[in-house]
């Protein structure tokens, strides 16, 4: 049987196109922006969360991976490039995700290295969600809470 875990929480509008992102833990609450034209530019826009969410999970699942071997690679330092592109109806989609992860050790240092490299994607949530394609339900209501779609 699987299990199901879930989460869930809130967005709030600062003023134009920035929102309050306020998660359901003790976390701090994160400001989400558009860049100019749009917004103000004072905080990530969601194609940013989107490649950043990719490169965290994908270098935390590395990092899982080595330390699983008791290895104990170092600093990671991870850059992502998000690749902005139209598609046919002229929309603005990310188009493709780069994520180049560097560990501050030698590789010959590192117990079983082929065999972390080899299973470290696989694990990663977020990657392998998005590889796959999530399903999304929509829904939009007004004040009185009438569904509108």
């Amino acid at each position: 049987m699987s299990e199901v875990q879930q989460f869930s929480f809130t967005l709030e509008q600062q003023e134009d196109y920035a929102f309050l992102v306020r998660f359901d833990s003790d976390l701090p609450p994160l400001q989400t922006d558009e860049p100019a034209p749009l917004g103000k530019g004072t905080g990530p826009n969601p194609s940013r969360l989107l490649a950043a969410s990719i490169a965290n999970c994908l270098s935390a699942s590395l990092l899982f991976a080595l330390r699983k071997f008791k290895n104990l690679p170092g600093p990671i330092v991870t850059t992502v490039t998000a690749q902005m592109e139209r598609n046919p109806q002229g929309r603005l989609r990310v188009g493709s995700v780069s994520v180049s992860i560097q560990i501050d050790s030698p590789a010959h240092t590192l117990n079983h290295l082929e065999r972390a490299l080899e299973q470290f994607e696989d694990f990663c949530v977020v990657t392998q969600s998005v590889r796959e394609g999530i399903p999304i339900e929509v829904r939009v209501s007004d004040s009185a809470g009438t569904l509108l779609n």
